[in-house]
């Protein structure tokens, strides 16, 4: 197994079994019986899952712990570079800035961070971020995760302002866009966001605009299709877009996005993506130099 960039995992979503029900005993959380995503759940019944392991982690000590196991997972799966993201303003038992040194002190230097921001939340919060991020080494980006909602009084055109600062900062930008969703709002991310890195991306090949806008930008899709599978947007992993989307001439690399919550690793993701009709081992090879290449830490 070559070495490998993973660079869309979730810290909320990738806990060791044993150590969320660990913490979930210590701080009474009622655990279901299987807390991972099962094929078609959709995408809120997916972000509502995170709602059990977040309550898990709301202290700095746990969060550290947590970031910690990650990169010992990591580098068991012959992963040598690792980004974890993570909604810090979720982790309520400390302030956001002590909640993320608590990551970066757990990493010790085996990864690095991207923080995100949520659909909806207000462009404030995500100007902190930006801030926050900007003052540490360790963290190289910011992201925005979730999805939108018909009740949300802040979209994407609201935190342009903040991922525009980012940029001006040297962050990188990647953001959650065309998960199951139009083919603009990717657009809409690379335009408006300054996105460098387009998480799912699903929607992609439904607009040659959108796809020939990602080509000129330079712009990396972080594909999970385990996951998008959980979420309803491909029955199969087998169903899974990537190899066209290589062959439009689109750079893709392969990510977990949760290991836990979507029971794969990242050799186990690159095995099924292999698997996928129309998948070659030069495409293979490809996904894995995308992966480094598009990395924040290394820019």
């Amino acid at each position: 197994m070559p070495n490998l960039a993973e660079l869309h995992r979730h810290l909320d979503g990738s806990l060791r079994p044993a150590t969320l029900r660990e913490l979930a005993a210590l701080h009474q959380v009622a655990l279901p019986n299987d807390i991972r995503f099962t094929a078609g759940m959709g995408l809120s019944e997916a972000l509502a899952r995170f709602e059990v392991t977040v309550a898990c982690l709301q202290m700095p000590d746990a969060v550290a712990r947590i970031a910690g196991e990650m990169c010992e997972d990591a580098a068991l799966e012959s992963t040598s570079y690792l980004e974890i993201r993570f909604a810090p303003q979720l982790h309520q038992g400390a302030a956001m800035e002590v909640i993320v040194d608590a990551a970066l002190e757990g990493a010790a230097g085996r990864a690095q961070f991207i923080l995100c921001a949520l659909y909806g939340e207000t462009p404030e919060l995500v100007e902190k971020l930006v801030t926050l991020a900007a003052e540490r080494d360790g963290v190289v980006g910011i992201d925005l995760a979730g999805g939108p909602a018909p009740f949300h009084s802040f979209g994407m055109a609201d935190y342009a302002p903040a991922f525009t600062r980012a940029k001006g900062l040297g962050l990188g930008r990647t953001v959650h866009a065309g998960e199951g969703r139009p083919a603009q709002e990717i657009a809409f991310a690379i335009k408006e966001l300054h996105a460098q890195r387009i998480g799912h991306a699903c929607s992609v090949l439904d607009s040659n605009e959108v796809c020939d806008l990602m080509l000129e930008r330079n712009v990396t899709i972080e594909a999970c299709p385990s996951s998008n599978v959980h979420t309803g947007i491909y029955q199969r992993v087998a169903d899974h877009p990537l190899p066209q989307w290589l062959d439009r001439g689109l750079q893709v690399c392969v990510c977990t996005d949760n290991t836990l919550l979507s029971d794969v690793d990242l050799p186990t993701e690159l095995a099924r993506v292999a698997a996928i009709d129309g998948m070659t081992a030069d495409k293979m090879d490809a996904v894995i130099r995308f992966g480094h290449d598009a990395a924040f830490g290394t820019r």
